[in-house]
């Protein structure tokens, strides 16, 4: 609709100049050429420091090598892991749960038990029930207190591997998991779980056709007179975004209506898991599994967003060497940092001024009213 809008006002405005250019007074006219057409416009987002609402700070958990969803004996327990999914863990989850369960319950009998609240613990748990077992979810803390609430929610895959570390295994497994992800998400689209399509603008890289991808659902090139940034190489395609917050509530609450059980405690030691009373046991703690059973390659990779006051109008995104925004209904959210190795999940007051610095940057050379 807003396209449409924009193309008819666009043409109300060329007819008028028209009908001007088609008055004579009994001279030979000469033809007059049409002005060149403006950029497709689109509705600017508001940068500005005083209009910032919320800032933010969350630590990914982060594996050069990639996340882990491996099986092992815990005593006389199953232990499934299920963790260190980087700045993929939204777009992920439905996946990488997915397989975990897969290893898990074939041939388990009896109640399930899963370790964490973020997004990982939370599909998984839901996954479980789906298969007909009873759950409990244990966890330190429940949304919006987890670092899923903070992501910014895009349904694509980044930061979650080195190139030069992840096997072929890994990729190929990873591409099964956001395979699985995309159509879970897809069928749950809706203000429901607060998932919805928004058109996002991003730069490429690659010359030449594009080719279809079902990463980039309506993939297209444009040219600089079809967007409104002062950009070159930049292509437009819809993809999914999620409101964390609206969703992971959400989704605990299906969890509790099909009789879900939540304990808050922590663990300290792998033996105080192995205690528990399910025989079968999800291990989904995120950026804690590097204390709670030993992992020497995760590590947090700080992310840091400003939020703010929202735009109803603005239903588009984008990822550029700014930054990224995204519209969601509890603000717009601008980023990003992507600092490995830091360990203070608190925003820093330097680094959200240049993220708000950036994008009110690339606002300034906005190339339409």
């Amino acid at each position: 609709m807003l396209w449409q809008t924009n193309r008819r006002g666009l043409v109300t405005g060329g007819g008028a100049a028209l009908l001007l250019g088609g008055c004579t007074t009994g001279a030979t006219t000469r033809p007059v050429a049409a002005p060149p057409a403006p950029p497709m416009c689109l509705p600017k987002v508001q940068v500005d420091a005083n209009r910032v609402i919320r800032t933010v700070a969350g630590l990914r958990p982060f594996r050069p090598s990639g996340f882990v969803v491996r099986a092992e004996a815990l005593g006389d327990t199953r232990l499934v892991h299920n963790y260190g999914h980087g700045g993929g863990g939204i777009s992920l989850s439905w996946g990488s749960s997915r397989l975990g369960t897969s290893l898990g319950l074939p041939g388990h009998s009896g109640p399930v038990a899963v370790i964490g609240a973020g997004i990982m613990g939370l599909t998984t748990a839901r996954l479980v029930q789906e298969a007909g077992y009873p759950v409990t979810i244990y966890t330190a803390a429940l949304p919006p207190q987890t670092t899923s609430n903070i992501a910014g929610g895009q349904i694509f895959p980044t930061g979650y591997f080195d190139d030069d570390v992840a096997t072929a295994e890994f990729r190929a497994q990873a591409d099964a998991a956001a395979d699985y992800s995309r159509r879970r998400f897809q069928i749950m689209a809706g203000d429901d779980y607060g998932i919805r399509w928004l058109p996002t603008y991003d730069q490429t890289r690659r010359t030449g056709p594009l080719p279809p991808d079902p990463r980039f659902p309506g993939r297209v090139r444009l040219g600089p007179d079809e967007h409104p940034f002062a950009l070159d190489n930049v292509v437009r395609y819809e993809t999914m975004y999620v409101e964390t917050g609206r969703f992971l509530e959400r989704l605990l609450r299906d969890i509790r209506l099909a009789g879900g059980k939540v304990e808050l405690r922590s663990f300290n030691t792998p033996s105080e898991v192995a205690a528990l009373p399910e025989r079968l046991v999800f291990n989904c703690t995120g950026l804690g599994a590097a204390k709670l059973f030993g992992d020497p390659e995760l590590v947090p990779v700080r992310g840091q967003l400003a939020v703010l006051i929202p735009q109803p109008e603005i239903r588009y995104a984008y990822a550029f060497p700014a930054g990224y925004m995204f519209p969601r209904g509890d603000g717009i959210l601008l980023g990003g940092t992507y600092e490995r190795g830091v360990y203070l999940a608190e925003p820093q007051p330097h680094d959200i001024a240049a993220i708000v610095e950036s994008h009110r940057s690339l606002m300034a050379g906005w190339r339409c009213a």
